[in-house]
């Protein structure tokens, strides 16, 4: 198989229909490429409504449905399906792990197959992400350094301007290029570098998973690659509720995985310097802001979240992100 098309559903039946109804046009562009879709321990309904649009609309010649229960995160559910294609007598040679609250535009899977096919050095590859009324999305992004840190936590005036070189988000490129990390809401795995670096870390949970498996690919020579020639829509936070600004509080395991990510990835004295940087800096825009009397649209309780879920707060051992659809202490059948 060319390609396997990873989509999770949890509690997003309608825009999970709405992906496959988009794919169904254009999935004929890659010979051989199928979709499977995971639903992701919605329960209810879920299953039989997923059942029934494939069935209604004739897409079961490319689909394949199952489902378990509980829900296991994006890492534990795309690694579910990663894992059976893998161990099957013809595993496909890509996956593109695609978020349920996308829609597909012409083109776009040929883009990201033609270039992984042009570039035997890349082990991932992601697409241009933009919102429905076509403005370009943040991706892709640069690994998490100090000088990063303290950029995103001050974000104003000539503080932004002097760390400009090192702001996460660097300006978006316009042709194809080598990037350190891409949003893993379209992104394309080659197989080779999955059996190389392993699959998507399942302590994460949910987030930080794209940033994980880009630095785990890039320190093992792998390259990392952004192809806007691949265009997605994406409703961003659609699927999860978490945007990168917005009125809603970030959940707990959001701050859990970025816990887990710095340590492993960066050891306990980085990672307490990257928390340190980012804290400090969110300290001194929050002084400002009381001083001048202006306010962002940050998440709420940014500032307590960011210190109680850090190192500091938390603590330096290395754990696993609690998924909240387990109680605790209980135990995920594989």
């Amino acid at each position: 198989m060319k390609l396997l098309i990873v989509i999770l559903n949890y509690k997003v039946t309608d825009l999970t229909v709405d992906c496959l109804r988009s794919l169904a046009p254009r999935i004929g562009g890659v010979p051989g490429a199928r979709v499977a879709v995971l639903e992701n321990g919605t329960g209810g309904d879920a299953e039989a409504r997923l059942r029934k649009a494939i069935e209604e609309n004739g897409w079961g010649g490319w689909v394949d449905l199952s489902s378990v229960h509980p829900n296991r995160g994006f890492t534990g559910g795309n690694n579910i399906v990663i894992r059976e294609a893998m161990a099957s007598s013809g595993p496909p040679e890509y996956f593109l792990l695609l978020n349920a609250d996308t829609l597909v535009l012409d083109g776009a899977l040929e883009a990201l197959v033609e270039f992984m096919d042009r570039h035997p050095r890349a082990g991932i590859a992601g697409s241009q992400l933009l919102s429905p009324d076509g403005v370009i999305q943040a991706s892709p992004f640069r690994f998490h350094t100090l000088a990063g840190q303290l950029a995103r936590g001050l974000q104003f005036g000539v503080a932004t301007r002097l760390l400009d070189r090192w702001v996460p988000v660097p300006p978006t490129p316009a042709s194809e290029c080598s990037v350190e990390w891409v949003s893993g809401a379209s992104a394309i795995l080659r197989r080779t570098m999955l059996e190389e670096v392993g699959l998507l870390d399942e302590g994460l949970y949910t987030y930080f998973d794209d940033v994980d498996l880009c630095l785990r690919a890039h320190r093992a020579g792998w390259e990392t690659w952004y192809v806007p020639e691949s265009r997605i829509v994406h409703l961003e936070g659609a699927s999860t509720g978490v945007t990168k600004k917005g009125a809603k509080r970030r959940p707990a395991y959001w701050f859990q995985a970025r816990r887990r990510f710095y340590l492993k990835s960066y050891g306990p004295l980085h990672a307490a310097a990257l928390d340190a940087t980012y804290i400090s800096a969110l300290t001194l825009r929050r002084a400002r802001q009381l001083v001048l009397r202006t306010t962002d649209d940050d998440p709420p309780n940014l500032l307590a979240d960011s210190i109680r879920h850090s190192v500091f707060g938390s603590g330096f051992r290395l754990t696993e992100v609690e998924n909240p659809a387990m109680p605790k202490g209980g135990k995920q059948s594989p």
